[in-house]
């Protein structure tokens, strides 16, 4: 197996692009997990395969490190935009990118695409569309019960689907010790990305990262608009929040109460 591919990272959450119209590649189960290892590949967070032209529309597949298909990732975004800046296939700041999730929006913020606004759409707390199991409703501060352990939990989507764990403190250790078990709970048909959230003041919250497919992440961006949302549901924080991760600091905005702005920074690393 030969191919070409390019690797950044965005606040320490890393994807290859790997471009269809320069490397024609199988992109099996087996093949991802094999391309995505640490130790026996690559190694990264996942594989973004694009740009897919179709009808003059720009498309990006991505893949998680255990072989199945995201339908959307904030980081992701950014880091693919980057790299149609990198090859010349834009030349525009504004331009939208089709994916699994729905389309988005992206605004360069500088000349050389390091800084990057993706308009990731309107969240939905509505327990049909994240999906939640049980009566249709908004899936807001409800209980859940792990290991004996009772979390208060919000579950939003943001085209893909994610549960927010409200918590007084968070650590690593908290977010592998009860990510998976949250992720592969029967109440998620479709399995869940999970965040497990601290709210610092009126315009931070620091979270840890549990990544559907993925495990432990640094960063993640969906998972960023996700925990914002909820905090700004709950009347937490304001409408401009700092979202504190391992691997760095990402800016959300929420307009209209439920539409997401995210900015961060995209690093190109060979």
């Amino acid at each position: 197996m030969s191919f070409e591919f390019t690797k950044y990272q965005a606040l320490g959450n890393d994807y290859l692009v790997i471009d269809p119209n320069k490397s024609k590649i199988d992109l099996s189960e087996k093949q991802i997990k094999l391309i995505c290892d640490r130790h026996f590949g690559i190694g990264s967070d996942g594989i973004l395969y694009g740009p897919i032209m179709e009808n003059g529309k720009i498309s990006l597949r991505i893949f998680n490190p255990d072989g199945s298909e995201a339908e959307k990732s904030g980081n992701g975004l950014r880091i693919f935009a980057r790299y149609l800046r990198d090859e010349k296939y834009i030349s525009d700041n504004t331009f939208q990118v089709n994916t699994k999730g729905g389309e988005v929006g992206i605004e360069f913020l500088d000349e050389v695409g390091k800084f990057i606004k993706v308009d990731m759409g309107n969240v939905s707390f509505n327990s049909n569309e994240i999906p939640v199991d049980g009566s249709v409703r908004e899936v807001v501060n409800e209980d859940l019960l792990i290991d004996d352990k009772n979390f208060k939990i919000s579950c939003v989507s943001i085209g893909n689907p994610h549960c927010v764990v409200l918590c007084d403190e968070i650590s690593r250790q908290i977010a592998i010790q009860y990510g998976e078990k949250i992720e592969k709970h029967k109440m998620f048909p479709s399995k869940i990305n999970v965040q497990f959230l601290k709210v610092l003041d009126k315009n931070n919250i620091q979270i840890e990262i549990w990544e559907r497919g993925a495990g432990y992440t640094l960063s993640s961006g969906s998972s960023s608009c996700a925990a914002a949302s909820v905090a700004h549901k709950l009347e937490f924080v304001e409408d401009t929040i700092n979202v504190h991760m391992p691997g760095g600091v990402i800016k959300i905005e929420v307009k209209d109460k439920n539409r997401i702005f995210m900015t961060g920074a995209v690093t190109k690393v060979y």
